[in-house]
């Protein structure tokens, strides 16, 4: 499903970041991390440039995702919001309307789809 996909786990809930890591080996893919706060998960996009996908939450302990998902859609990787709360952050949806955006919980089969699409969807 995922055929060796490097995806980027952000989430600062352990039980979560550990399920979605799970899953996305399960589905054939590589986890990068998961990294559980902004500042590890700006230094984990700046080391790393072969990530390929990102499932992020979007308020983490040390504030919301933006300036990493940012980064990651200037290098054309396929993001999936995964979150609790709303949806994005101001701005963050006009700025890229093509962002899914799941809210906790969804079922595993939908956030391995929505994996694969993002990928597909930033490499057209």
């Amino acid at each position: 499903m995922l055929n060796g996909l490097r995806v980027l786990v952000v989430e600062d809930d352990p039980a979560i970041a550990m399920d979605i890591s799970d899953l996305v080996e399960r589905a054939e893919g590589e986890v990068i991390g998961p990294v559980g706060s902004l500042r590890e998960a700006k230094q984990t996009v700046k080391a790393d440039q072969g990530i390929d996908a990102a499932v992020l939450d979007v308020n983490l302990s040390d504030g919301d995702i933006t300036p990493v998902l940012e980064s990651l859609r200037a290098r054309k990787v396929g993001v999936v919001v995964y979150t609790g709360s709303g949806g994005l952050p101001s701005g963050v949806g006009e700025r890229h309307p093509d962002i899914v955006v799941l809210q906790k919980p969804v079922q595993p089969g939908r956030l391995v789809g929505e994996i694969q699409r993002a990928c597909r969807s930033v490499s057209v």
